[in-house]
Parts: structure tokens; C-alpha cells; sequence
């Protein structure tokens, strides 16, 4: 069972800005992301009100460093 729970695109957006990761570029609905202690960009490319789930969750953590709880 995943720890990760289904949310909006908006809250883990908003989440990743809190920890750290700041706008650079923006092309269409793509966001190019950077953070001061990553040394690659993290592209975000959902809209505001999908839907991610679990999995989804679990693979963006994976490349930004987010845990459950900063949702």
C-alpha cells in the first residue's frame, strides 16, 4: 500500500514551490522547475485540476525530494 495519497496537480505544485523549487521558463502548460541543491530542471506538466495518483506521487518524489508530508 502506497503512502502516497491521490491529490489535485495545484497542491503538489504548490508543495514543490514550498520546498524549494522555483519557476525558471514556462512554454504552453510546461514549467521548467529548478532547485538550488538539484542540478537538473524538473519539467511540471499538469494542468491545475487533474488528478495524480500513488504511483504518479511516488515518481515525482523520487526526482524532487518530496515526501508525503509536505503535501
Amino acid at each position: 500500500m502506497s503512502t502516497w495519497p491521490s491529490t489535485r496537480a495545484n497542491r503538489v505544485y504548490q508543495a514543490l514551490v514550498k520546498i524549494g523549487w522555483k519557476p525558471v521558463h514556462q512554454t504552453g502548460s510546461h514549467i521548467k522547475l529548478r532547485h538550488s541543491n538539484y542540478a537538473y530542471a524538473y519539467t511540471w506538466a499538469f494542468h491545475d485540476n487533474e488528478e495524480i495518483g500513488p504511483k504518479m506521487l511516488a515518481r515525482i518524489a523520487k526526482k524532487t525530494g518530496l515526501t508525503p508530508s509536505d503535501l
